[in-house]
């Protein structure tokens, strides 16, 4: 049994609770009670007692779009790469890159990744794969970083017509394998989707074969209206919207992620609404890629349920928090928006959306719920309580300041150190196998 404790306890339940000397106290792997340190201390005697040194005892954040792929291309200059567009970005970085990931990049990718998300109290991390020049056994890869770390996590293949057929019927034989797999791991720990890449790179034939072959209703996570490319895509080859196919293709639905939904049209999120889709807005990647902006407070309005991600930007889940909120003041000269949209996303719709497919409640410090807990060394310098929390974290936490992570009652990262693996030889083994991607990279 584990006491954490001495520290301001933000549950994040529908009450908002907030205690101000609070404690929680985990038994295996779930939460069996809460209240004031002393209340704990002299209920639990025996328990072993984690100090929150007087900062913040949060649930662990939840990230619902992440490509772990990605992590290689940091600091990575490829020659004569000088994008115009989305379609230059996409062609000449991340196409280039994935085609030339081996399995093991591919793992040592996700060690790295998810090593990030432990030192940012990230603890659950919905990802989004694709690496198709070794696509066989890809997910797995990923699947066995993530055990080895403890973190709970979702995985998907991303399937596209890009390489050829049988390159797309290989992606769609890893997804299925993987949610089988998935679907009978009992520990609560790792789920399987059937991943997308975008409308415009996926035929009606091929959206067809992924229904075929669809396990179990495990949900679709597809990139949707990202970049204008896509809507004039589907309007040019289908003469509809992207939502509206994606619609007459059953792939909407309470547990599909459709990421991004930059450039959707009021109808089109009447749709994502009627059908309880969710949808993830990734800021950082959207300015970076310059493909527009998520038009958040509609869909905030039409209630939405709308989530936030990094699409492979950052591990650090308060940066996207902090950088959401400038973005939407500045897109919409107003600086009263956003105060309230961004954390309903970030604390409470990641938990609603992640509680879609894991079976007990995690997001949140209550009886019952997974023990998915992080610790957060902050000193306000103003009074805080749990009515301004939420402005006392996107101005003064970030992801960095946690010092304590603990997943499914485990503790990961105690004093900033991670303990579950030799991070230290992760990260020199990372650096040798990226020097050889990048050099095959501009061969």
């Amino acid at each position: 049994m584990i006491l954490i404790g001495n520290g301001k306890l933000v549950t994040r339940d529908d009450k908002n609770t907030f205690i101000e000397d609070g404690c929680v106290c985990i038994e295996e792997n779930s939460v069996v009670d809460l209240g004031t340190t002393e209340e704990m201390k002299n209920r639990y005697t025996a328990a072993q007692l984690i100090d929150a040194k007087k900062g913040l005892i949060m649930p662990g954040m939840i990230n619902t779009h992440h490509h772990i792929y990605s992590a290689f291309a940091r600091g990575l200059a490829i020659n004569g790469y000088n994008p115009k567009n989305f379609g230059d970005i996409l062609e000449g970085m991340w196409w280039k890159l994935d085609r030339l990931l081996s399995l093991e990049d591919t793992k040592y990718s996700a060690y790295a990744t998810y090593i990030d998300c432990i030192r940012n109290g990230v603890t659950t991390v919905f990802d989004h794969h694709a690496s198709y020049g070794s696509i066989e056994g890809s997910l797995f890869q990923i699947s066995e970083a993530a055990k080895e770390l403890g973190i709970r996590t979702s995985l998907c293949y991303e399937v596209s017509d890009r390489d050829g057929e049988d390159k797309m019927r290989q992606a769609v034989k890893e997804n299925v394998e993987f949610m089988k797999a998935a679907k009978n791991d009992l520990s609560n720990m790792q789920k399987g989707m059937m991943g997308l890449h975008a409308s415009f790179t996926l035929s009606d034939k091929t959206l067809e074969y992924c229904a075929e072959n669809m396990p179990y209703d495990g949900g679709y996570h597809v990139h949707a209206a990202e970049g204008l490319e896509d809507v004039l895509s589907c309007l040019d080859k289908h003469n509809k919207r992207v939502i509206n196919r994606l619609f007459d293709f059953n792939i909407l639905g309470d547990k599909t992620i459709a990421v991004h939904c930059n450039h959707v049209s009021n109808g089109e999120m009447d749709l994502l609404k009627a059908t309880d889709t969710i949808v993830v807005h990734n800021p950082e990647s959207n300015m970076g890629n310059a493909v527009g902006c998520t038009p958040i407070l509609e869909m905030v309005k039409k209630e939405i349920t709308l989530g936030l991600g990094t699409d492979g930007y950052t591990s650090d889940m308060l940066e996207s928090m902090k950088v959401a909120n400038v973005l939407h003041k500045h897109h919409n000269c107003n600086p009263t928006v956003a105060w309230g949209e961004v954390p309903l996303m970030l604390f409470e719709n990641n938990r609603k959306i992640a509680n879609r497919f894991f079976e007990k409640p995690i997001g949140v410090i209550e009886k019952g719920a997974l023990a998915d807990i992080i610790v957060v060394e902050y000193d306000p310098l103003t009074p805080l309580n749990g009515d301004n929390v939420n402005s006392h974290i996107l101005f003064g936490v970030s992801g960095r300041c946690v010092t304590t992570t603990m997943i499914n009652g485990k503790v990961l990262m105690k004093d900033r150190e991670i303990l579950a693996v030799d991070t230290e030889k992760i990260m020199a083994e990372s650096r040798q196998l990226s020097k050889k991607l990048w050099q095959r990279v501009n061969s």
